[in-house]
């Protein structure tokens, strides 16, 4: 078993989760058997009670483990299905040894950080170790080196090493190397302090991953090798890409990351074979056409809130050989009026969230995606505005609502699972992980899935009120999806609408670049035959070809 622990300095938000993932798939297409993980250091037990606008997309794992957004790129980028043993926090390893201090597992010891809680955090990379499933486990540490609560992190891998060996392991730093106008160059000092900083702690990378504006020339690699005692060849840039996260692995490859990883590990492989991720990205990045889709949230002025989503549309569009134009629209902004900002879209899709905050703008896009014949995708509270809208303007039910908004309406069709109404703690106790759909036959939703029964991710903790079935189906609101025993609903859609689909579970977890998910691909084309006469194609010089340009942000009134 090989190891690689990938940390990060100078500042936050450097990639680190996403140059992890490209390895993945490196060496995945070197024939490699990967697995990654993410060790988080704030006390958060998971990132489930954390807001949005603070932390970003909370991604939910099969096993309902709610998780890093990193672990979606892990998922997306490689062939791994990851369980919550693939995510560990602070707040985990604190949790875990005070409970086995009251239970008095340590025999009147005194409990430490050093051996306990290293002790833990060694205990999960070896859990991946023992299952014998892997040839390499990829362990990403998050935040910045020199953070007081990533200490014990840090701690644990330099004992690790010792144990294994360190011709097992490859420390890989991600770093930043800054271009300061003013001087015209790039300034390694940062780099130097920051690796200065792990080897305070005990850790010398082997590997620098450095983050750059401008290319790096000769002379700063050789002085980043000679200062931070990293071979020149282990030097590696990453500059920002042009158009996609998705050619970051190309990249990295280019400048020869997967063979240097095999050479330290002692790894033989064969080249790596990357036809279909080329293929994947030469789609999104020269698209032969494109199309324009509006994505109505409430945390839109946050860049990672809807990260999945996001990727699922580019994986579903590239699959057409088609662009997207996002058009992000703060659903407060559409609380007096829809037209002026949808009229011009090929496409709406509402995403999940919690709280009344803009929910009534929620509602009239959905209005407007039903009157219009616009093609409509509603994830998880997608679902259950469209539902109310539904309620409220064709079935004539006035004061159809939510519970989650009114605990007292008089017409609650959506309501609380009734498991959930005991429940006062919020964290990891919602519906959670992969469930059955049971689907309807000669439904729209059969079509899309060409099956059956499939089976998607959840987080959410009101359901639709079944009391309202018959009363809206016999006015064209259908439910194509169930739960096993019929009792709950899962996917519903329009009898007379060309895609007007809402679902209760997240698709967008389980979309890949080469594997789009049913239900975002037959809403790219729905978009697209919507879009037929307006079709445009892209520019294909080698100037122009961006799949996502700069998003048009509608602010909120």
């Amino acid at each position: 078993m090989k190891y690689i622990f990938v940390t990060g300095g100078v500042v936050s938000s450097l990639g680190k989760g996403l140059t992890a993932a490209s390895l993945g798939t490196l060496l995945e297409a070197r024939r490699l058997r990967v697995v990654l993980q993410k060790f988080d250091p704030y006390l958060n037990v998971d990132p489930g009670t954390m807001n949005p606008f603070q932390h970003g997309e909370v991604y939910v794992l099969n096993d309902g483990a709610e998780t890093d957004l990193d672990l979606g790129h892990y998922e997306r980028f490689t062939n791994c299905v990851l369980t919550r043993h693939n995510n560990l926090t602070s707040g985990q390893v604190y949790e875990t040894v005070i409970l086995k201090e009251r239970r008095g597992d340590y025999l009147g010891k005194t409990v430490q950080v050093i051996p306990h809680v290293t002790d833990v955090i060694k205990g999960r990379i070896r859990e991946l170790s023992d299952e014998n499933k892997y040839d390499v486990v990829i362990t990403e540490i998050g935040g910045t080196t020199g953070d007081i609560e990533g200490l014990p992190f840090l701690e644990a891998i330099r004992q690790f090493i010792l144990e294994v060996g360190p011709e097992n392991v490859i420390n890989m730093h991600v770093t930043l190397v800054p271009y300061i106008k003013a001087a015209h160059e790039l300034k390694t000092k940062p780099t130097q302090q920051s690796v200065a900083k792990l080897r305070e702690i005990g850790l010398q990378p082997q590997v620098l991953i450095c983050r750059a504006e401008q290319p790096l020339d000769r002379d700063v690699r050789r002085k980043l090798s000679m200062f931070c005692s990293v071979s020149e060849k282990a030097v590696i840039e990453e500059r920002d890409v042009e158009h996609t996260i998705y050619e970051v692995p190309l990249t990295l490859h280019s400048e020869g990351l997967d063979q240097l990883v095999c050479d330290l590990l002692h790894l033989e492989t064969p080249a790596p074979d990357l036809a279909d991720w080329r293929k994947f990205v030469e789609r999104v990045v020269t698209p032969s056409k494109r199309v324009k889709i509006a994505v109505v949230g409430k945390y839109m002025d946050v860049r990672d809130a809807y990260k999945s989503i996001y990727e699922s549309l580019t994986h579903a569009a590239a699959s057409e050989d088609c662009g997207i134009d996002l058009k992000l629209i703060d659903a407060e902004s559409l609380e007096h009026g829809v037209d002026a900002q949808l009229k011009d879209v090929a496409g709406v899709l509402i995403p999940g969230g919690f709280g009344v905050r803009g929910v009534e703008g929620k509602i009239n896009a959905a209005r407007f995606a039903r009157e219009r014949k616009v093609p409509f995708l509603g994830l998880c509270l997608g679902m259950q505005v469209a539902t109310i809208e539904f309620a409220r303007s064709v079935c004539v039910i006035k004061n159809a609502n939510s519970t989650e908004f009114d605990k007292n309406t008089s017409e609650p069709v959506i309501s609380l699972l009734e498991e959930q109404r005991g429940v006062h703690n919020k964290g990891a106790s919602m519906r959670l992980g992969t469930w059955p759909t049971k689907i309807v036959e000669g439904t729209l939703a059969e079509r899309i899935y060409g099956d059956t029964e499939v089976t998607e991710r959840h987080r959410h903790r009101y359901e639709f009120n079944m009391k309202y079935r018959e009363r809206m189906n016999a006015k064209g609101f259908v439910i194509s999806g169930t739960s096993p025993d019929g009792t709950l609903a899962e996917l519903i859609e329009l009898r007379d609408h060309p895609y007007f689909v809402g679902c209760q579970y997240h698709p967008e977890f389980q979309s890949k670049p080469n594997k789009p998910h049913p239900l975002f691909k037959g809403f790219i084309q729905a978009c697209l035959g919507q879009q037929t006469s307006r079709a445009t194609h892209a520019r294909a010089d080698q100037e122009s070809p961006r799949r996502v340009p700069e998003r048009e942000l509608v602010p909120q009134r």
